[in-house]
């Protein structure tokens, strides 16, 4: 279960790399009620959207040399520097070095051993996001990759993560946890590529998904608004009724209005 009761290896920030800002906090605040406000003019633009006075995200402006509009997730680390190191060791890449963020933590940009970029945040006076599991906050992630095993061994490597095959209509769905907290503490997925129509043209990446509590309405507001539907609202048994969606930018993300959790699991 994503939560802020942030360990190592569990993610612990996001944000959005967005060529409209003013566009891009108009469009989320309408789908999922966030405000923005600005880190100062020494961030370089950088705010935070928040929800009921609770950082749920990061976003900021960007520029096509920074790469495509796309939201990366950050993942909790001790130490940047040697998390950067051993990524490198075990077949990924470096992409932004390990910089002090004003004394708030130390970040770090990624890439995995498919070249999935993702951020390392090892916190300093901001631990993390002020929420997550909440209507209108981060509550799964899902990586879309080439290769599972290989995944599982880089970021195992790189992060700690345990791994997890579930039976799944269909199949299996391998589950991924820190190792600290262990499956109680899962807060993600990894899907192969070549599973599903909807990402296989896409290439590899991570996918976010927010919390709602009607995924439809969700859907018709990010319609209302400029977005676009990847996947149309569906249901997994279990699960919740999900959708994939893309904010006016192309920036991909998800929704999803859970299932009621067993009162069994805890």
């Amino acid at each position: 279960m994503l939560t802020t009761r942030f360990v190592n290896g569990a993610p612990n920030w996001l944000d959005v790399g967005t060529p409209d800002i003013d566009g891009a906090i108009s469009f989320y605040s309408g789908v999922f009620g966030w405000d923005f406000q600005s880190a100062g003019p020494e961030a370089g633009g950088y705010g935070f959207f928040q929800l009921s006075g609770k950082t749920a995200a990061g976003g900021m402006q960007t520029t096509p040399e920074q790469g495509p509009p796309s939201w990366t997730v950050y993942f909790q680390s001790a130490d940047a520097q040697s998390t950067a190191k051993t990524a490198e060791q075990a077949g990924g890449g470096v992409l932004l070095q390990p910089m002090d963020v004003m004394g708030e933590g130390h970040m770090a940009v990624l890439a995995d051993a498919a070249g999935v970029p993702f951020g390392i945040w090892q916190p300093g006076r901001t631990k993390g996001v002020g929420v997550a599991g909440d209507p209108g906050s981060l509550c799964w992630l899902e990586l879309y990759t080439p290769d599972i095993a290989r995944a599982a061994a880089f970021y195992n490597r790189v992060l700690g993560w345990e791994t997890e095959g579930v039976p799944f209509p269909g199949g299996t769905y391998t589950c991924v946890n820190p190792e600290e907290g262990g499956a109680d503490a899962m807060f993600g997925g990894m899907v192969p590529l070549a599973d599903d129509p909807t990402e296989a043209e896409s290439g590899a990446y991570w996918l976010p998904y927010f919390e709602v509590t009607d995924t439809d309405a969700t859907v018709s507001k990010v319609l209302e608004l400029g977005g676009t539907v990847r996947m149309p609202p569906t249901d997994l048994e279990g699960v919740g009724r999900m959708a994939k969606l893309t904010d006016p930018y192309g920036a991909r993300f998800a929704v999803i209005k859970s299932a009621p959790r067993d009162p069994g699991q805890g």
